[in-house]
């Protein structure tokens, strides 16, 4: 079956410590549960096995045109001036780096697949399996989950390469998301 490791929203402004997201909550569960050196290891090993890597962001423009003012995610991004697409922040961290022929997914919304070219690359590449993980657990990766589930994709979560703000939001989306997906540890992907 061919596979994409999707690595998703794993960006400066959330998961670096000097990030707007990666100096609070979220930020210390990345650290507590050692999600960045966690994915490092999983992209290693899937490039390693061959198994091509993509990169979703959550990014806008300067001036945060494409950000919902009504929402109480994206308003918030936009008021914080945080996730911009051509900035530190909306970056990739530095230790997950794509390579040049990677995918660089960017969105506008939680699902990677709302309005981009995600579903039209996945297809034209005839991919199957789409392994998955990133922050937040309760955002990009329950809607990556269930937006692939119903595209008929077999979707598999590396658990152990995700976080929420709190170990609880984490826990509680993993279950929502259940019988959606297979969940494993990073050890044991692209075996």
């Amino acid at each position: 079956m061919k596979s994409i490791y999707l690595v998703l929203d794993m960006q400066n402004d959330l998961v670096h410590p000097e990030g707007a997201s990666g100096k609070g909550p979220l930020g210390e569960q990345v650290r507590s549960r050692e999600v960045i050196a966690r994915t490092a290891a999983a992209i290693a090993k899937a490039r390693a096995k061959g198994i091509a890597v993509a990169y979703v962001r959550v990014a806008f423009s300067d001036d945060h045109r494409e950000a919902n003012p009504n929402s109480q995610v994206f308003g918030a991004i936009a008021r914080n001036g945080i996730l911009k697409k051509d900035a530190w922040g909306g970056a990739v961290h530095n230790d997950l780096a794509p390579l040049a022929d990677e995918w660089d997914i960017v969105k506008h919304r939680v699902s990677p697949f709302y309005a981009t070219r995600l579903e039209v690359l996945l297809r034209g590449q005839g991919i199957e399996r789409i392994y998955c993980s990133g922050v937040s657990t309760q955002a990009v990766v329950q809607a990556t989950v269930r937006d692939a589930h119903d595209r008929d994709f077999d979707v598999v979560v590396l658990e152990d390469c995700c976080a929420s703000p709190t170990a609880q939001e984490h826990e509680n989306s993993m279950a929502s998301i259940a019988r959606f997906c297979t969940s494993i540890d990073s050890a044991n992907a692209f075996n």
